[in-house]
């Protein structure tokens, strides 16, 4: 029992310093928002979570609740560009400082999270007050309802854990795919240097055709066709793994100048089209090129055509590809041409593929794989409508008067029996009527927050709905 007594000692204690929080993030966060000063957002934040993880901790270590951060996965590092440079919405830099701190920036205000750390630092002091009894008379029980306030406000959601789940598979995927190109690449040098000891080879066996070629030429006619014979081997091996190489160009220029490239190779005339604002992780990279490689010999060769037209485009985070030739159409995937291959290769990114070849022609491949771009975090933020973008704005501007100078500052001076009025609306009106005017405008405040925090927050998940309804694919 006294070990209980001295957990809500310890509890009403942070009460001091919550409120102390309050008084100084409070400001901080009118001054970003409201003046511009955006520096001051993330300490702010970082004040608020210190807090929400101690209380995190302690309820977890005083009752056994346990409550999981619900904060969004961190975005990854930027990426330079073929050309070095680091972009941040339409702005190039050459140290990524400034894009890394813009992509913090905004998950932190994209963060459901941050705002619900927030919620609960503005009504903890409320809320404690409001368990005292119950904390005197069963402390046990009291913490054990405050915990479950706590898990309410600052426990994980269905949302978070499953962005972090996302944010997990991804990185395993990657590993696994990034294994994966590893080994291709060994086997590549095993194969060069099978086809390099073969060439060798070939070149002594010629330079003894030299020597006989006077004194002995039946012998030298052997060395000839063995050497004719090893030279049609090693073509052939070498076109058989030419495939499986990864080409330099994709690693040192990325996928819109490897795929030019492969455009230049080709027999037919490729016209190609690449408008993506960020570079595609490398397992990506390579995915998408050697489907549209595979596309292309598929068209010269199957399909007898002349030109072909691909498209390399975003669509926010999901990377759509499309390839489009005049050949002679008909083509199926049970047919074995490649594309049940490339649909593989397209699944291991939750990727669809859409075939339309009618016979005749023309034939288009459209490949889509979602949230395979790296995360552009202004793009993450909801749209609202314009009377909502109102409404939010005017939460946001007013919400602190009935807060803070008509809620929590008139109680705090009629608590400590302050005679200052100043402009305090409810320390102006008769004894009986202060108090319930204080709590008023604090539950007002506190309604208008939560209403600017729900507005964009109900139209962002409603926004998320739709984007989740897959497009059904055709096949033909």
């Amino acid at each position: 029992m006294l070990r209980r007594f001295g957990q809500v000692t310890v509890l009403f204690a942070l009460l001091v310093v919550e409120v102390a929080a309050i008084i100084v993030a409070a400001p901080m966060l009118l001054l970003s928002f409201g003046l511009g000063m955006v520096f001051l957002f993330p300490p702010q934040v970082r004040l608020v979570r210190s807090l929400a993880g101690l209380n995190r901790r302690l309820m977890q270590r005083w009752t056994g609740v346990l409550i999981e951060a619900p904060y969004l996965p961190k975005p990854p590092p930027p990426v330079p560009q073929p050309d070095g440079l680091y972009r941040s919405d339409r702005t190039l830099y050459r140290s990524p400082r400034i894009p890394a701190w813009n992509d913090r920036w905004r998950w932190l205000v994209s963060d459901p999270g941050t705002w619900r750390d927030g919620l609960w630092l503005l009504l903890d002091p409320l809320v404690k007050p409001a368990l005292a009894p119950l904390f005197i008379l069963l402390p046990e029980r009291g913490l054990r309802l405050y915990a479950l306030w706590s898990d309410l406000l600052l426990g994980s959601t269905a949302a978070s854990r499953l962005a972090g789940q996302v944010s997990h598979l991804r990185r395993t995927r990657n590993l696994a795919t990034d294994s994966q190109a590893a080994e291709m690449r060994r086997i590549e040098r095993d194969l060069h240097d099978g086809a390099q000891a073969r060439l060798v080879a070939i070149g002594m066996t010629l330079g003894a055709v030299e020597q006989l070629v006077d004194n002995d030429p039946a012998s030298a006619k052997a060395l000839l066709a063995k050497a004719r014979d090893a030279s049609s081997e090693t073509l052939t091996e070498l076109r058989r793994v030419i495939r499986g190489i990864h080409p330099p160009v994709l690693a040192e220029r990325g996928l819109a100048d490897a795929v030019r490239a492969l455009a230049m190779d080709s027999p037919m005339h490729v016209t190609v089209d690449v408008d993506l604002p960020h570079r595609p992780e490398a397992p990506v990279e390579a995915a998408v090129y050697f489907a549209v490689s595979e596309l292309l010999s598929n068209a010269a060769r199957h399909g007898d055509a002349r030109s072909a037209i691909v498209d390399i485009s975003s669509n926010g985070p999901h990377l759509r590809v499309s390839v489009t030739d005049d050949g002679l159409g008909g083509a199926d995937p049970a047919k074995g041409s490649g594309l049940a291959g490339i649909e593989r290769r397209m699944s291991a990114f939750d990727g669809v593929l859409a075939l339309n070849s009618p016979p005749g022609g023309p034939t288009t491949v459209t490949m889509e794989l979602p949230k395979v771009l790296p995360d552009h975090w202004a793009g993450n933020l909801p749209k609202l409508p314009r009377w909502k973008a109102v409404t939010v704005v005017v939460l946001w501007g007013t919400a602190w008067c009935p807060t803070f100078p008509q809620g929590l500052v008139p109680a705090v001076f009629k608590t400590f029996g302050i005679e200052e009025k100043s402009w305090f609306l409810a320390l102006h009106l008769p004894g009986p009527w202060q108090w319930p005017t204080i709590l008023g405008m604090i539950l007002l405040g506190v309604v208008m927050h939560v209403l600017a925090m729900r507005i964009p927050a109900s139209h962002d998940r409603d926004r998320g709905f739709t984007d989740m309804v897959p497009s059904k694919p055709r096949c033909s």
